[in-house]
């Protein structure tokens, strides 16, 4: 069956890094566009970021661009999210998701548990 597990969560202070990863598992990894969502204490479900199959596009929200990069290793069926200049207001649940179709990088199929990331001195 379809597993994405999360990791790399944690706390950081604000202008700190995190490398988040996401290990997929069921199937053809390298077959799927895939993205990053975020869900923030009582606040609804944020699409952060997105990639193509072959990794040959990325796409940002706002407010995480120029300080987020998402990328995969299609080998190692591994999706990324690299964090830096972290904000407080980037603390949420990060979760995994795989996309169900690239004209639509926000709608999913599968997501995993999430890790949870916050930023605070």
């Amino acid at each position: 069956q379809v597993q994405l597990v999360e990791s790399g969560g944690g706390l950081a202070r604000p202008g700190g890094s995190l490398r988040l990863s996401c290990a997929a598992s069921g199937f053809t990894f390298s077959s799927y566009a895939m993205s990053w969502a975020r869900q923030a204490p009582g606040k609804g479900l944020e699409w952060v970021s997105g990639i193509y199959s072959d990794g040959s596009d990325t796409y940002y929200a706002d407010s995480v661009k120029g300080r987020f990069t998402i990328s995969r290793d299609n080998a190692k069926n591994t999706l990324y999210l690299q964090m830096n200049s972290l904000k407080p207001e980037d603390t949420a649940l990060y979760i995994c998701a795989r996309v169900v179709d690239t004209r639509s990088l926000d709608e999913y199929d599968y997501w995993g548990q999430g890790t949870q990331v916050t930023v605070s001195s």
